[in-house]
Protein backbone atom coordinates (compact mmCIF):
# COMPACT_ATOMS: atom_id res chain seq x y z
CA UNK A 1 0.00 0.00 0.00
CA UNK A 2 1.31 3.96 -0.60
CA UNK A 3 0.60 6.89 1.03
CA UNK A 4 -2.43 7.40 -0.96
CA UNK A 5 -4.06 4.30 -0.36
CA UNK A 6 -3.18 4.52 3.45
CA UNK A 7 -5.21 7.89 3.44
CA UNK A 8 -8.12 6.84 1.41
CA UNK A 9 -8.54 3.64 3.53
CA UNK A 10 -8.12 6.39 6.71
CA UNK A 11 -10.88 8.50 5.17
CA UNK A 12 -13.33 5.40 4.87
CA UNK A 13 -12.93 5.06 8.20
CA UNK A 14 -13.53 8.25 9.42
CA UNK A 15 -17.12 8.85 6.97
CA UNK A 16 -17.73 5.26 8.90
CA UNK A 17 -17.36 6.65 12.42
CA UNK A 18 -19.74 10.02 11.26
CA UNK A 19 -22.02 7.72 10.07
CA UNK A 20 -22.10 8.56 6.42
CA UNK A 21 -21.51 5.54 4.98
CA UNK A 22 -23.97 2.55 4.63
CA UNK A 23 -22.61 -1.29 3.73
CA UNK A 24 -23.62 -4.02 1.53
CA UNK A 25 -25.26 -4.54 -1.73
CA UNK A 26 -28.90 -4.16 -0.61
CA UNK A 27 -27.98 -1.37 1.55
CA UNK A 28 -25.96 0.23 -1.07
CA UNK A 29 -28.26 -0.45 -4.10
CA UNK A 30 -31.24 1.35 -1.98
CA UNK A 31 -29.06 4.20 -1.07
CA UNK A 32 -28.52 4.73 -4.88
CA UNK A 33 -31.92 4.65 -5.64
CA UNK A 34 -33.16 7.04 -3.39
CA UNK A 35 -30.59 9.73 -4.36
CA UNK A 36 -28.77 9.41 -0.81
CA UNK A 37 -25.37 7.79 -2.15
CA UNK A 38 -22.72 10.20 -3.64
CA UNK A 39 -20.25 7.99 -4.70
CA UNK A 40 -20.16 3.57 -4.38
CA UNK A 41 -17.16 1.92 -4.28
CA UNK A 42 -16.88 -1.71 -5.12
CA UNK A 43 -13.97 -4.21 -3.61
CA UNK A 44 -11.27 -5.21 -6.92
CA UNK A 45 -12.21 -8.94 -5.79
CA UNK A 46 -15.92 -8.77 -6.11
CA UNK A 47 -17.68 -11.25 -8.31
CA UNK A 48 -18.71 -10.51 -11.84
CA UNK A 49 -22.37 -10.54 -10.84
CA UNK A 50 -22.25 -7.80 -7.50
CA UNK A 51 -20.65 -5.72 -9.65
CA UNK A 52 -22.46 -5.57 -12.56
CA UNK A 53 -25.31 -5.66 -10.44
CA UNK A 54 -24.51 -2.31 -9.10
CA UNK A 55 -22.93 -0.57 -11.91
CA UNK A 56 -26.06 -1.03 -13.63
CA UNK A 57 -27.82 0.78 -11.02
CA UNK A 58 -24.94 3.59 -10.19
CA UNK A 59 -25.05 4.12 -14.12
CA UNK A 60 -29.08 4.78 -14.56
CA UNK A 61 -29.03 7.59 -11.29
CA UNK A 62 -25.96 8.86 -12.47
CA UNK A 63 -23.86 7.93 -9.19
CA UNK A 64 -20.19 7.52 -9.38
CA UNK A 65 -18.60 4.33 -9.05
CA UNK A 66 -14.93 3.01 -8.40
CA UNK A 67 -13.34 -0.28 -7.93
CA UNK A 68 -10.72 -0.22 -5.22
CA UNK A 69 -9.05 -2.13 -2.74
CA UNK A 70 -10.07 -6.13 -1.39
CA UNK A 71 -12.91 -6.56 0.28
CA UNK A 72 -10.78 -7.13 3.99
CA UNK A 73 -8.90 -4.01 3.46
CA UNK A 74 -12.05 -2.01 2.74
CA UNK A 75 -13.68 -4.25 5.83
CA UNK A 76 -10.87 -3.31 8.01
CA UNK A 77 -10.62 0.19 7.28
CA UNK A 78 -14.23 0.96 8.68
CA UNK A 79 -13.95 -1.39 11.40
CA UNK A 80 -15.68 -4.60 10.10
CA UNK A 81 -15.64 -7.82 8.39
CA UNK A 82 -15.14 -8.30 4.89
CA UNK A 83 -17.27 -5.49 3.06
CA UNK A 84 -17.74 -6.16 -0.89
CA UNK A 85 -19.75 -2.81 -1.32
CA UNK A 86 -20.04 0.40 0.34
CA UNK A 87 -22.10 4.02 -0.15
CA UNK A 88 -20.62 6.72 1.02
CA UNK A 89 -23.71 9.28 1.70
CA UNK A 90 -22.29 13.21 1.91
CA UNK A 91 -21.18 15.07 -0.68
CA UNK A 92 -18.16 16.36 0.88
CA UNK A 93 -16.88 13.08 1.84
CA UNK A 94 -17.17 12.10 -1.74
CA UNK A 95 -15.41 14.34 -2.81
CA UNK A 96 -12.32 14.12 -0.34
CA UNK A 97 -12.87 10.41 -1.62
CA UNK A 98 -12.77 11.10 -5.53
CA UNK A 99 -9.89 13.06 -5.17
CA UNK A 100 -7.93 10.64 -3.73
CA UNK A 101 -8.83 7.73 -6.22
CA UNK A 102 -8.48 9.84 -8.78
CA UNK A 103 -4.64 10.18 -8.31
CA UNK A 104 -2.41 7.19 -7.44
CA UNK A 105 1.38 7.00 -7.59
CA UNK A 106 2.84 5.10 -9.70
CA UNK A 107 6.90 4.56 -9.76
CA UNK A 108 6.59 7.65 -7.96
CA UNK A 109 4.65 9.48 -10.28
CA UNK A 110 1.05 10.87 -9.77
CA UNK A 111 -0.92 9.69 -12.79
CA UNK A 112 -4.98 10.29 -12.92
CA UNK A 113 -6.56 6.84 -12.87
CA UNK A 114 -8.14 5.83 -16.28
CA UNK A 115 -11.90 4.60 -16.63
Amino acid sequence: MNKNSDKFFSNLGLAMRAGKLVTGEDMVIESVRSGEAKLVIVAEDASAGTFKKVNDKCIYYQVPIHQYGRRDQLGASIGKEARVVIGINDAGFARMLLKQLDRTEVDGIDQTRQQ
